[in-house]
């Protein structure tokens, strides 16, 4: 084999087979597959799709790259949720605490930001000190003891996904089914989990832009779950404008904190007492009513927030970010952007305002870029506000001296009608 021919089967539209999809993944761990070689195959990919049977085989040569971890020995139901990403997505900081002051473990495999979208682990980054590489040993300790431990991949863990997820990351390459599946699900069977969820975002700040292709891709999804014997439940949730109102490293932190304490009621909240819910649900084996009194009875108890403070404490971090948010360090210059027009906020372009997240520095635009924790974007008005002309729409975190180039992205992320649009958050459960 070489990857020259490999390349070129599949710009003609072929079938690649098991042997070649090892050859070319595990060339690129070694370095006998160069860069560019890989990136021609992700680009052929990406353009050519793949079948089921391909995706199938681009998952198991990713899990088997690495480490699969086996939490058999810790008691208890353990269950990862995953989101597809999108803009403002800070579930799992909020969700994580709840799950596990209930009793349920929660292993956690994150990533960082990908292309517009944020990451988990460049969000928990933002707290001083928060380590998320604690190595398998203290992650196994932590979820004995608290009952939950995220961490981002390990060397050992899924590392041909790492290598191949920071490649698509400045490739223009994410936006492929085959590619999301394989390493969603190659991340979370290694995981170690016996419940999966996994939150598959649709529209315009997702890399699933439409239902069909979204809908595909929790199917497959489900299916490669089926194949090794994992319960997989697939939530079809609204991307087309942000989750909540924060977005940007450590702002989306602040809104998660707030959350915890009851303090915010918005879809972002909404969508975390959802999988809540779901998750003790199927967990715990009780019915909905059961299941909302549980979660409802850990926020209001306090039992959550102080779960939170238990994941920063036993993953070094500070925990004076968390028991008073005003010690979160935030961007220079705060500048609020007002409405030229009125009406009620008809759409609110999550793939823009991303994009200006990542502009101000709270995203990669390249693979060696920093990450200014700082900086973001507040929403003072979502879809579905009536907003008059002079409003404020937004506030925008940065520590640029010029920002009117960001003034006018913000503006041109927002559309007016004269009748409010009706929100639908959750739009499809496949399992």
């Amino acid at each position: 084999m070489n990857p020259i021919d490999i390349i070129i089967k599949k710009k003609n539209k072929e079938k690649l087979t098991y042997d070649e999809i090892a050859y070319m993944v595990n060339g690129y761990i070694d370095g006998s597959v160069a860069n560019y070689q890989m990136s021609s195959l992700l680009m052929a990919i990406c353009l050519n799709g793949m079948d089921f049977d391909e995706t199938y085989y681009l998952t198991d040569v990713m899990l088997k790259s690495g480490d699969v971890l086996d939490f058999s020995d810790i008691e208890g139901i353990k269950v990862d949720k995953h989101s597809t990403g999108g803009v403002g997505d800070k579930v799992t900081i909020a969700l994580a605490p709840i799950v596990a002051s209930i009793g349920i473990k929660f292993p956690k495999m994150s990533g960082r930001g990908l292309g517009h979208t944020g990451g988990t682990i460049d969000k928990l980054e933002s707290i001083k000190g928060f380590n998320c590489y604690i190595g398998e040993e203290r992650f196994r300790d932590n979820l004995r003891n608290i009952g939950v431990a995220i961490g981002g991949q390990t060397k050992n863990l899924v590392p041909a996904d790492k290598l191949l997820y920071a490649l698509r990351d400045v490739t223009g390459t994410v936006e492929s089914i085959p590619l999301i599946a394989s390493s969603i699900m190659s991340k979370k069977l290694a995981s170690g989990a016996d419940i999966i969820s996994i939150d598959v975002k649709v529209g315009s700040g997702a890399f699933m832009k439409n239902i069909d292709d979204a809908r595909l891709l929790a199917k497959t999804m489900v299916e490669l779950g089926k194949k090794y014997n994992k319960k997989v439940i697939t939530t079809l949730t609204d991307m087309s404008t942000p989750l909540g109102n924060n977005i940007g490293n450590s702002l989306e932190i602040i809104e998660a904190v707030k959350t915890l304490k009851g303090e915010v009621d918005n879809d972002f909240s909404q969508l975390v007492f959802y999988f809540a819910k779901n998750i003790v649900k199927s967990a715990l084996k009780v019915d909905d009513d059961k299941a909302v009194e549980l979660v409802k009875e850990s926020i209001e108890s306090g039992k959550a927030y102080n779960k939170l403070l238990d994941i920063v404490k036993y993953q070094d971090g500070d925990i004076s970010y968390i028991n008073d948010i005003n010690n979160i360090p935030l961007a220079k210059n705060i500048i609020e952007v007002k409405s030229e027009k009125s009406g009620y906020v008809d759409n609110l372009d999550a793939y823009k305002l991303g994009h200006l997240a990542c502009s101000l520095g709270a995203g990669r635009i390249k693979l060696e870029d920093s990450i200014d924790y700082s900086v973001g974007i507040v929403l003072v008005k979502k879809r579905g506000d009536y907003v008059k002309n002079g409003d404020t729409l937004l506030k925008l975190y940065s520590n640029c001296d010029d920002n009117s180039i960001y003034v006018k992205e913000a503006i041109d992320a927002y559309s007016f009608s004269d009748n409010k649009k009706d929100n639908k958050l959750i739009l499809d459960v496949i399992y």
